[in-house]
């Protein structure tokens, strides 16, 4: 079942690099207390999630910040390793926006995001979404309606929101 607003996110362990290699990270503990925007795509270096996605929130970081967000965290299918590569490709790190990795896709199928293309190579990734949670509760959701768009979800689009 896809979450909606006003359901609270089920913790997760998600992978990020830390300094001596892959560290978990309690997703319950990130969002506890706080406001975080949180968004899924695809894939790391795939195509739509590095040239608008990503960007989409590396352009818009400083501007959440300023509506009181924070912290911003992509949570993608993807192991730390190539998080990390794709973190400093796209300028992530540097905006400090967070990548933790839903490596076996458990917290992407939780949460009703999860689809697979076979025939292009992607199985159990994320579906494109972006939303607003307060102390582990979604305030606004959003997804897309179909592959190869980044409108509704794009950081511009979640600002607009706040």
């Amino acid at each position: 079942m896809r979450v909606t607003v006003g359901d609270r996110l089920p913790d997760a362990n998600l992978l990020k690099m830390g300094a001596n290699g892959p560290e978990a990270v309690s997703l319950a503990g990130k969002l506890a207390g706080r406001k975080v925007v949180l968004f899924g795509l695809p894939g790391a270096f795939t195509g739509m999630c590095s040239t608008a996605h990503m960007p989409s929130f590396v352009r818009n970081a400083k501007a959440f910040a300023e509506k009181g967000v924070d912290e911003i965290i992509c949570v993608p299918v993807n192991d730390p390793f190539v998080l990390a590569a794709w973190g400093k490709d796209t300028g992530a790190e540097a905006a400090g926006i967070a990548l933790l990795g839903d490596t076996d896709c458990s917290f992407t199928k939780a949460i009703g995001m999860a689809f697979s293309a076979p025939q292009i190579g992607l199985i159990d990734r994320a579906v494109r979404y972006s939303m607003l949670v307060e102390d582990g509760v979604v305030t606004i959701l959003n997804t897309e309606n179909g592959p190869g768009v980044c409108d509704l979800t794009a950081g511009e689009a979640l600002l607009a929101q706040l």
